[in-house]
């Protein structure tokens, strides 16, 4: 896929390159772009590195939020041999008596909120878990990962990503693979 127009932020990671578009999110800010869905090669690279970074939490269960992060989850949980719960978006009425968590996103300023379908309740209740998604950038899903791990009683043992974003400072606790800086007008890249 050609991004020739597209200023691009060339990433290695899991010795994986890849050129991401910058799109802008704000006036005179702009992100670099990972967008996995489909990119066999590199999900299966960071999952096997990301896997060997979460191996000494011992996790019992994954744990991530749809919908980015679906093929990242279900690699690693192939090779770390555990099973994993994916978090909808919307409710959907064969979800039954479903957990919710809301959060106010950073990005848009808008409510967002997570579900947990009532089949899942007891593959994480009272489990060792570990959260994860693509890019952590906000922490806003995260935080609402976590009240509902709060809600069924899960012990959060790492919270792990292929990248984190923006303030380096604030995701030292993350297990990450990689930092995405965040780009604004005068071409700087903030840490």
């Amino acid at each position: 896929m050609s991004h020739s127009s597209r200023e691009v932020y060339k990433v290695e990671v899991a010795g994986v390159t890849r050129e991401l578009p910058l799109f802008e999110v704000a006036p005179g800010v702009r992100i670099a772009i990972l967008n996995i869905l489909g990119d066999v090669q590199l999900v299966d690279a960071v999952s096997r590195e990301l896997a060997k970074k979460l191996e000494a939490r011992k996790p019992e269960v994954l744990v991530t939020a749809e919908a980015k992060s679906i093929p990242l989850i279900h690699v690693l949980s192939t090779v770390m041999n555990v099973p994993y719960v994916v978090l909808r978006k919307k409710y959907k009425p064969y979800m039954g008596d479903a957990i919710e968590a809301e959060t106010l996103s950073i990005t848009t300023g808008e409510p967002q909120k997570l579900y947990l379908d009532e089949k899942d309740k007891d593959i994480i209740s009272g489990r060792r878990v570990a959260l994860v998604d693509d890019v952590i950038s906000t922490g806003s899903t995260l935080q609402a990962m976590r009240l509902i791990m709060d809600k069924v009683g899960a012990e959060v043992v790492a919270e792990a990503a292929i990248f984190t974003e923006g303030d380096r400072a604030k995701w030292r606790d993350i297990v990450a693979l990689g930092h995405l800086p965040v780009f604004t007008d005068d071409r700087s890249q903030s840490s």
